[in-house]
């Protein structure tokens, strides 16, 4: 009987981890379709050192494959570009340019977003360890970074949504801050 109700668990569990890995690949080819994408933001800051978060606004802009563009309008403008591999950085008249190959720890904070927006599950793969809860209406994907040095600074990335729009983006650092991204669909010109 226990070797008969164990088989069954192992079947049922089996079957779960494919559901999931089925919706996983649903949901990556329905973000995957979408070409252009601008929403809103608010992202907090929760830093241990501050007894409340710092905040700042702005609005996300996403066009396929690889070009996601941050512009942050509260408190301070500043626009952050993405484009391959290289990363411009604008603020206060300065201008500072980044290729994300040399600069490994800046690549969970963008990789996650910009290969979840692209429905691109082979960059996810190698930069996180993913795993997907819930369904296409309401789903999360919990992100966790594979390389070493990566994983010193970040203890994961949760995302969720619903179809085929991101609502939150959360990164957990290893020491206890945190950030917190929540998107809109944007209502501007």
């Amino acid at each position: 009987m226990r070797r008969t109700i164990g088989i069954g668990l192992l079947v049922l569990l089996g079957a779960t981890a494919r559901a999931a890995a089925d919706d996983l690949d649903e949901l990556l080819h329905l973000l995957g379709e979408r070409h252009h994408g601008h929403v809103d933001f608010v992202e907090q800051h929760f830093l241990a050192l501050l007894s409340r978060p710092v905040e700042s606004s702005g609005e996300l802009i996403y066009d396929a494959p690889d070009r996601l563009e941050k512009r942050t309008l509260e408190p301070r403008p500043e626009n952050l570009m993405l484009a391959g591999d290289v990363l411009s950085i604008r603020r206060g008249g300065h201008r500072h340019v980044l290729d994300l190959k040399a600069n490994p720890q800046v690549l969970p904070f963008v990789e996650s977003i910009r290969a979840t927006l692209a429905g691109d599950r082979a960059a996810l793969e190698r930069t996180f360890r993913v795993e997907f809860s819930g369904n296409l209406a309401r789903w999360t994907l919990l992100l966790v970074p594979r390389e070493s040095q990566i994983a010193a600074t970040v203890s994961q990335v949760l995302i969720d949504g619903s179809g085929n729009h991101l609502r939150h983006v959360e990164i957990r650092q290893r020491d206890g801050d945190r950030s917190l991204m929540t998107l809109r669909d944007h209502s501007g010109p």
